[in-house]
């Protein structure tokens, strides 16, 4: 506003300026206009009627003062210039004109006469660029009154309207780990820049509440998980230093040492989950998915029949430890609730590489299947079967499978679980052609 009233002011002043100039012109042309008649007229008096903020002088033709305003009575001639032969008049301003106090503008005037020219010597103020101190004062204090009346709206209505963000400013402050459920107030319809704030915190705070939950619930289910086998080793060794004549020794150690190894699982699994959720970098290289499974089978033995379809050259960008742990997990989780086999294959199916394992079990319910994928989680079915398992594998393996931008899901298999993971296939290689339409090896095995 204040850069807005300086515009709109110095527009002003101009205008005035050229106005006033007008009217100093139209002072000197009816100073003209009464004066050059008695000239001619040989009716010229020695003072001449003054005019407003006007001097004037008449010069015969020996530059003899005849006639002049009262100011300038017995005064020699204001100015000496005179107009060229082939103007009629000339302006000047002079600072000041003899007789005058002032910068004045000054015009002389040809007025021809049988004797030869006389002159007409006509002076007024001179007018500034701003008109005058008038002109100028009110602009000025038009600028700072419309300047202070904007400045104090404009803090009126921000005040105003930042109250609903002090109220949410409040509310936050207030918040804390045990009031995660209290949400920020929003405010009217006319602010909807601040509803919109108001909904964005309120969101942040459902997601921050629910991960809030999310995480007591995980401290609590891994601290039951590890009490459980700690209590049960305390039990054995208590009773076994209670009657140590009557303690088989080898059995309570081998007891013990299983214990001991749950642990060690359970705190791996936590430190691997800690290492996914930290986001660490991965280490990506290109890797032949089914030679990657193939190896991994042929280094371990399972209870149950392994069966297997793997397309070779179905490569992707992964981490082959995490992939391989991954694998680990669906295997150990197919072969606790497989009945008498497994199915394991990969293949290619359009820009992602599919890896299936499928056991011969009970299946999982349909509205389990997202269920069985959170942190120490396992069905009341599995519970008696699954003694031995941690709770994080599936959780570890979808982790795992988000990370290398894919996908990991249970889908519809006619018997038992389907497991399938997809991965993009490697960028590399993608344009060469796709996995699945290369008959390089295709084969189904029994182990």
């Amino acid at each position: 506003m204040a850069l807005v009233c300086a515009g709109v002011s110095v527009l002003f002043l101009v205008f005035m300026g050229g106005k006033e100039a007008d009217t100093a012109r139209a002072r000197v042309t009816g100073a003209w206009d009464r004066t050059v008649p008695l000239i001619r007229q040989g009716y010229l008096p020695p003072v001449l009627p003054a005019g407003k903020d006007v001097a004037i002088q008449v010069l015969d033709t020996r530059h003899r003062v005849v006639a002049s305003t009262p100011q300038l009575a017995g005064r020699p001639p204001m100015a000496t210039f005179h107009a060229t032969d082939e103007n009629v008049y000339t302006e000047r301003v002079l600072c000041s004109p003899a007789g005058l106090k002032g910068c004045m503008s000054v015009f002389s005037y040809k007025v021809y006469q049988p004797d030869g020219p006389w002159l007409l010597y006509v002076a007024v103020p001179t007018v500034p660029w701003y008109g005058s101190t008038a002109a100028l004062s009110f602009a000025i204090g038009m600028s700072l009154l419309m300047t202070a009346m904007t400045a104090g709206g404009t803090f009126r209505l921000i005040r105003k309207d930042l109250i609903p963000v002090d109220a949410i400013r409040a509310e936050l402050a207030e918040i804390t780990a045990t009031d995660l459920h209290r949400r920020v107030p929003t405010a009217d319809k006319n602010h909807q820049e601040i509803n919109l704030l108001a909904e964005t915190v309120n969101d942040t705070l459902d997601r921050l509440e629910g991960a809030y939950k999310q995480l007591r619930q995980f401290t609590s289910d891994a601290s039951h998980d590890l009490r459980s086998p700690i209590t049960a080793m305390r039990a054995q060794l208590e009773e076994a230093l209670m009657h140590p004549d009557d303690t088989d020794w080898p059995t309570m150690t081998e007891a013990v040492l299983g214990g001991v190894d749950r642990l060690q699982a359970i705190v791996t699994d936590l430190l691997t989950l800690a290492r996914l959720d930290a986001r660490a970098p991965l280490d990506l290289s290109p890797a032949d998915l089914g030679r990657l499974v193939r190896d991994e089978l042929d280094r371990r033995t399972y209870r149950i029949r392994i069966v297997t379809d793997l397309r070779q050259n179905v490569v992707v960008d992964c981490d082959r430890l995490r992939i391989t742990r991954l694998l680990v997990n669906l295997l150990d989780n197919a072969e606790r609730h497989a009945t008498s086999q497994v199915l394991v294959s990969v293949r290619a199916t359009g820009p992602a590489a599919t890896l299936e394992v499928v056991d011969d079990g009970a299946g999982i319910a349909p509205e389990h299947r997202e269920t069985v994928f959170d942190r120490f989680t396992r069905l009341d079915a599995s519970r008696d079967r699954d003694s031995g398992g941690t709770g994080l594998g599936l959780a570890i393996a979808r982790e795992i499978a988000e990370a290398h931008r894919g996908t990991l899901t249970i889908e519809d298999s006619g018997r038992g679980a389907r497991f399938v993971l997809r991965l993009p296939l490697s960028e590399a290689l993608q344009p060469a052609g796709r996995g699945d339409d290369r008959a390089a090896h295709a084969g189904v095995s029994g182990r």
